[in-house]
């Protein structure tokens, strides 16, 4: 005797039905069945590669109509409408005649003609008053039919979709209705499709008299157990190798998870961190960092001023008069100064702050002393043009280092640490300019998937004249960089305005771990 071919109820059903009603079509088997698609598929495929069952592909083409089509149909398609209209009228209508006449009836005109002339019917022609629509000789032939084409009435069946290759149609009659349907998916589309139809070998014939049924369970119950009924259960086998379903567990905003984490970075490198106003005085923002009053970053193109509040009050004298004087002449810094009369008025007035060093020189301004290594990260705003790699707001993290035996190259392995916390192995520096440090470097990782070296943001140790005002008589290590810039390298954005995106689609398929 063969031996015994063990079936689930499913795979069971399947193979009957097609020994009864076989050949039979694969997606006819899903229905008398009422079992799944994919299960009939899978029993199919299992018992093909055994040598039981014969599966013939066919390819197919449907015509799926779509749910306005009857609507439209039935209101009556543009060109078929302006045929039985140039038809009642002699055949052609002069072209302004032919607009008004296509306005008042609430059709567009260019869909008549697109349409007309894409199926023959319509066709523009010279007249004496310049150019008129006439009907065709072949829109006349389809207009003395009971109904306007074959096409119609291949629309207009009962069933959809609708097995196109089996019909009984001509081949002008196919064309004229892929005529009617190009570009036109209002009406219906044509759909590819795989037909499979099932049926015994020969083998598979004499198998089915060794076919028992088992029964097939996830997991064993206790009842199971107790009855003595899991001797007739097989377990379903796991294949580790299946897509699983996709989990989308909560977690926090893409851009919130990169200051989270600088913001640990630089804590577990021992820093303090400080906050300071987002509104902030014009002297904190530049004139303590000895930025002149005339410079052209102070201007309304590139820094937002508040109306209300328009003006703050300054610092006490002893820090406001020796960062006039540093501006002035160059006080007690050994600078020459700017050389102009520092205006207070200028001074007080209100901005949103356009760095966060704003708050890393109000620390360095309350602890002039070493050591101390203070961090800001925050909001800062400028007036930019919004495009795919600025905005007018966005993230900055800053940081100072106040210690006697600072240096660039303690600066350079401080930034180079950090960099390392956030994933970069390569980190270089290049020298740079910028207004308040000196010697100052810009900061340069290497981001291994683009196979580049990026911008991070810039670096350097503080001038005197920033310094000394402030009461600092040691040398002060400074930084400012981007957050956004980092957040786009990270999770392989290329436009700063995807960080933030409200597409929770899109947001949930980030992933918690790059």
């Amino acid at each position: 005797m063969p031996d015994e071919i063990l079936l689930n109820e499913a795979a069971l059903a399947v193979w009957q039905t097609v020994k009864e009603r076989g050949p039979i079509e694969l997606g006819e088997v899903a229905k008398l069945t009422g079992i799944d698609q994919a299960q009939v598929s899978a029993a199919a495929t299992e018992a093909s590669q055994r040598g039981f069952f014969e599966i013939e592909q066919r390819d197919r083409e449907d015509l799926v109509k779509s749910q306005e089509a009857d609507q439209l149909l039935a209101a009556g398609l543009p060109e078929v409408r302006a045929a039985k209209h140039l038809a009642s009228i002699g055949g052609s209508l002069p072209m302004q005649d032919f607009i008004a006449w296509a306005n008042g009836a609430a059709i567009a005109p260019n869909e008549v003609l697109k349409w007309g002339a894409t199926r023959q019917w319509i066709e523009k022609a010279k007249s004496d008053r310049g150019m008129k629509i006439a009907l065709t000789e072949l829109g006349k032939r389809a207009l003395e039919n009971s109904v306007p084409d074959v096409d119609i009435l291949i629309l207009s069946a009962d069933q959809s979709p609708i097995p196109f290759d089996a019909l009984d149609l001509t081949d002008e009659a196919r064309q004229r209705i892929r005529g009617l349907l190009a570009k036109r998916p209002e009406l219906a589309k044509f759909k590819a499709r795989t037909e499979r139809t099932l049926s015994l070998t020969e083998s598979g014939a004499k198998a089915f008299q060794s076919v028992r049924k088992v029964i097939e369970r996830n997991s064993l119950t206790p009842e199971d157990l107790e009855s003595g009924a899991w001797r007739e259960i097989k377990l379903r086998p796991y294949d580790v190798k299946l897509a699983a379903k996709d989990v989308y567990p909560a977690k926090v905003h893409p851009l919130r998870k990169i200051i989270e984490q600088t913001r640990r970075a630089f804590l577990e490198m021992g820093f303090a961190e400080v906050v300071s106003p987002m509104v902030e005085s014009a002297f904190w923002n530049f004139d303590a960092l000895f930025q002149p009053q005339d410079h052209p970053a102070r201007e309304m193109q590139d820094t937002f001023y508040m109306r209300h509040p328009a003006t703050a009050e300054l610092p006490p004298a002893n820090v406001t008069d020796p960062v006039r004087l540093t501006h002035e002449n160059g006080w007690e810094t050994g600078s020459e100064g700017w050389g102009y009369t520092w205006s207070p008025e200028r001074s007080k007035q209100v901005v949103l702050r356009t760095h966060t060093t704003a708050a890393t020189i109000r620390a360095l301004a309350a602890n002039p002393n070493p050591p101390g290594k203070f961090f800001c990260v925050g909001w800062t705003y400028r007036n930019e043009t919004i495009s795919f790699k600025h905005l007018p707001v966005f993230h900055q993290v800053d940081g100072i280092i106040i210690d006697e035996e600072a240096n660039l190259a303690s600066l350079m392995g401080t930034l180079q640490e950090f960099y390392s916390k956030m994933g970069f192995g390569r980190v270089k520096f290049k020298p740079a300019f910028y207004p308040y440090t000196e010697p100052s470097v810009d900061v340069v990782v290497y981001m291994e998937s683009r196979g580049k070296w990026i911008e991070m943001g810039g670096a350097g140790i503080f001038r005197p004249e920033v310094t000394l005002p402030l009461g600092c008589k040691f040398p002060v290590l400074a930084w400012g960089l981007g957050i956004e810039r980092l957040a786009m390298i990270r999770f392989g954005v290329s436009d700063i305005r995807e960080l933030y995106g409200t597409s929770l689609n899109e947001l949930e398929k980030v992933p918690l771990c790059r």
